[in-house]
């Protein structure tokens, strides 16, 4: 069987990616028909600027998606197929098996794994880590800084002595301390993520609180329902059979979150939440002291409806975008984690570890180490526009 040539080998990547061509179509076409009815979503469609960075980001939460089904890898990310061993792209399999494909698209790496492959299942623990930590680390710094900006005083010293506190030790050091195997050990991450995953239980149950108080009949079971669901979700996530922290039975458990992940996971809210907190402390010290909001005290409404109704709508526009550049700052910090080899399992298809596994041979081949930066350096850079685009259209809005 003959190599591919270069022509060859970029028609067959496209074609792998078409659920991803289709998804985003079906996405674009969708939200550029309704964009004038989608609010801040829809405004997005007007900038260009934004549109491109959309794209970008949604192309690898896409393929992260679809790369989790199988829709689009060629081969097992963690399969050795032999002779294959740091070959070129377009290198045809020795002898393929019936049904399997039978080139390696991008080439293969120093242990004979497809270099396609694991980028595509690089974007999966991207889309898993990366969006979701950002949301925790929001959840935590919206339900300390809104309280901390709106009543100051003693709280508010309190609280920002703790955040400073925590920004004042060197970012790359504190992660490399969270992720070491022997902190790992003491089971400090665990006990972490026991306090910062609560945060979202308090913040939805504030917020759904303050909204309904004055129903009380729709208000409790609405909130017993709601809390009910996240609060074994809640032990779900931090109880793992054979740690410290293993509360639920496996009967109950709903999932296991692998170790190195919640490490990582847990090390990402912790780093990012004291910076949210000062961005929504600072808002929320300048908003609470506009008219809509003394009009609001007047009314009678309580401390939590005031900020959670009145303050925290009104200071979307900069909380959005730092929440995009905050996912782009976070997948950067993922791939330096996994660059010095720390958090994720070595064999793990993580573009930061592909990149340090491709590296070492960088002066004889490209191939293993260009594909996982180039996707890096694309999803962050789609993350910086659509940042740019969401700041521009929430400055018009």
């Amino acid at each position: 069987m003959e190599p591919l040539g270069t022509f060859d080998i970029i028609l067959r990547v496209l074609y792998q990616f078409i659920p991803v061509w289709i998804a985003l179509v079906i996405l674009f076409t969708v939200s550029i028909t309704f964009k004038r009815k989608l609010g801040l979503y829809g405004k997005l469609f007007d900038s260009p600027i934004g549109m491109v960075g959309f794209a970008l980001v949604m192309f690898w939460v896409f393929t992260g998606i679809f790369g989790a089904f199988d829709l689009i890898v060629t081969h097992d990310p963690l399969a050795q197929i032999s002779g294959m061993k740091n070959k070129v792209p377009g290198t045809p399999l020795p002898d393929p098996e019936s049904g399997e494909y039978a080139w390696y698209l991008l080439g293969g790496d120093n242990l004979a794994r497809d270099v396609f492959s694991r980028m595509v299942k690089g974007a999966w623990v991207v889309v898993q880590i990366a969006p979701l930590a950002t949301l925790f680390a929001f959840m935590v710094g919206i339900t300390l800084g809104l309280p901390a900006g709106y009543y100051g005083g003693r709280l508010d010293t309190f609280l920002s002595f703790l955040a400073n506190l925590i920004l004042a030790f060197p970012v790359i050091l504190l992660f490399y301390l969270l992720v070491t195997p022997e902190i790992v050990a003491t089971g400090v991450p665990n006990y972490m993520a026991t306090v910062l995953f609560v945060f979202p239980i308090v913040f939805v149950g504030v917020l759904l609180n303050s909204r309904y108080y004055t129903q009380p009949r729709f208000r409790t079971p609405l909130l017993i329902a709601v809390l009910g669901v996240m609060l074994w979700l809640y032990l779900s996530l931090i109880s793992e059979s054979g740690t410290k922290i293993a509360i639920l039975p496996d009967v109950l458990d709903a999932f296991d979150i692998p170790g190195g992940i919640l490490v990582v996971f847990v090390s990402v809210v912790f780093v990012n939440s004291p910076t949210v907190f000062r961005i929504v402390r600072g808002l929320a010290m300048d908003i609470k002291t506009r008219d809509y909001v003394a009009a609001a005290q007047t009314r009678g409404e309580g401390p939590w409806y005031i900020m959670l109704w009145e303050i925290l709508p009104n200071a979307r526009g900069p909380l959005i975008v730092d929440f995009c550049l905050r996912i782009g700052y976070t997948t950067i910090l993922l791939g330096t984690l996994g660059f010095f080899g720390l958090g994720l399992p070595p064999e793990s298809p993580d573009w930061g570890s592909t990149i340090n596994e491709g590296r070492k041979l960088l002066s004889i081949y490209l191939h293993p180490a260009l594909p996982p930066a180039l996707a890096l350096l694309s999803l962050v850079l789609g993350l910086n526009l659509l940042a740019d685009g969401l700041r521009e259209e929430s400055l018009r809005d």
